[in-house]
């Protein structure tokens, strides 16, 4: 089997550059061995493409969310209110000037989920007003009525019915949002592709939570992201592999992908773990910060190339009851921001990976309710500013979108994702000498299979 998925690939690296659109990025696994390009730096760049909802679904690493149960609002129940709608659409004051109580009353009496504040139930049937209801409409019951509505037209046994399809990730989900702010879309956020004329490399960073794990997931294709993104480096956190595994893991690798530095806990086995995977060859690679209370627990990967350090960096979680939070903010916080300035003094830095902080009120759902949550605290908000931030580096995506609310961290305890409750945990943080340099800072928030989705990087050189 493993001989046949070896033979499938390669047959398939070896066609012409123009059928493999390029340059095929690379991800490992226990199973499928992916493809690679064999050109180093990327000199074009594809547009994200997301898949068609009707192609066949992923469950694994590129799957999108998949439609929930159905409710069908029958015809009569619609038209017997097509006439109040027509007053709202003419008069969107009087919806303004309903109670929650009404709110909730007038969406039920025509089968939307009256879920949620008034400002979900405002939104919910402003949005169903302004529909033009012919024959009937099918709605998601697992999703909050605020969700952003997309259109498309299907065959059904009593006539073209439209249907109601969400992408979380495009939703406003913010307990306190400020005026101006609005939810990241990387269909509409991202920039054009660069001319093929452009020297640039392209980054992602991703916690994986147990790549083992991962891997064994039904439908996993890491073929798939790779050949959707691209990538010349892939930076990968919480892989939970022990030392003995990566041997085997690299024996996967193919073509294109041959530089792969990995980094294991030692102190706890199946814990934490870090690594850098690269279709360029670094100049050198060093493993930890050096100091060994920091440095059993496999948290750190750098790799120098020509013109940056890249670090794949998994910051310690300060834990139930905050029990590492005196580590984490008054020794690992500063060793790696003392590390990374030292660094800085002979070539411009990357620090990519989790870093466990939201930062600010905008990268999380719900601040209020977690000033003493870890990854929240005052004090871990204050440490990032302090040692990172204050100290020359930039967080590219909140320099590139500064009122934008962009998750990379959802719970699975209260399915956060569905609702898009998250946190903003993933960074790419650069030095201020190359942050113009920064074509686009992006987060894959429709890529499944952990309970962090990657964030991405291109850089021109």
């Amino acid at each position: 089997m493993k001989q046949a998925l070896h033979l499938q690939l390669k047959s398939f690296i070896n066609l012409p550059s123009s059928s493999r659109n390029l340059r095929i990025g690379t991800l490992i696994s226990f199973r499928v061995c992916t493809m690679g390009s064999k050109r180093l730096i990327s000199n074009s760049s594809l547009p994200v493409s997301f898949e068609d909802k009707k192609e066949k679904k992923l469950k694994g690493l590129v799957g999108t969310n998949s439609t929930s149960e159905k409710v069908v609002v029958k015809e009569n129940g619609v038209k017997s209110s097509s006439v109040e709608f027509e007053r709202f659409k003419d008069d969107p004051a009087r919806i303004e000037a309903m109670t929650v109580q009404e709110l909730r009353a007038t969406l039920r009496s025509v089968g939307v989920p009256a879920k949620g504040c008034k400002r979900d139930l405002l939104n919910a049937l402003k949005c169903f007003a302004e529909k033009k209801i012919d024959g009937g409409m099918v709605l998601d019951t697992k999703r909050k009525v605020s969700s952003k509505i997309v259109h498309e037209v299907v065959n059904a046994d009593e006539g073209v019915m439209p249907v109601i399809q969400t992408e979380p990730w495009t939703v406003l989900a913010h307990k306190k949002p400020q005026k101006g702010w609005i939810p990241y879309n990387p269909k509409t956020m991202r920039p054009p592709p660069l001319t093929r004329d452009t020297r640039y490399m392209k980054l992602m960073s991703w916690n994986v939570n147990g790549l083992r794990a991962l891997l064994k997931l039904e439908g996993f294709s890491a073929l798939q992201l790779s050949q959707r993104e691209n990538f010349d480096v892939l930076c990968l956190q919480e892989t939970k592999l022990q030392e003995k595994d990566v041997e085997n893991i690299k024996q996967c690798l193919i073509d294109g992908y041959e530089n792969s530095f990995w980094s294991c806990s030692v102190s706890k086995l199946g814990y934490s773990g870090t690594a850098i995977i690269s279709r360029v060859k670094p100049l050198s690679v060093r493993y930890g910060l050096g100091i060994s209370d920091h440095d059993s627990e496999g948290r750190l990967v750098m790799a120098e190339f020509d013109s940056f350090y890249l670090l794949s960096g998994y910051v310690p979680n300060s834990g139930d009851g905050l029990r590492r939070l005196s580590y984490r903010v008054t020794q690992w916080d500063p060793s790696l921001s003392n590390y990374i300035k030292e660094l800085e003094k002979s070539k411009p830095v990357i620090l990519t990976g989790d870093l466990n902080c939201a930062h600010e009120e905008i990268d999380i759902y719900n601040p209020a309710g977690n000033k003493r949550s870890a990854g929240f605290t005052d004090e871990e908000r204050q440490s990032f500013g302090t040692n990172f931030l204050s100290r020359g580096f930039v967080d590219t995506f909140r320099r590139q979108h500064p009122g934008v609310v962009g998750y990379t961290y959802w719970g699975y305890r209260h399915g956060g994702r569905k609702t898009n409750r998250g946190w903003r945990l993933d960074y790419f943080l650069v030095s201020e000498s190359i942050a113009d340099k920064v074509y686009d800072s992006y987060i894959l928030s429709d890529v499944g299979g952990s309970d962090h989705c990657p964030v991405g990087l291109i850089l021109k050189l």
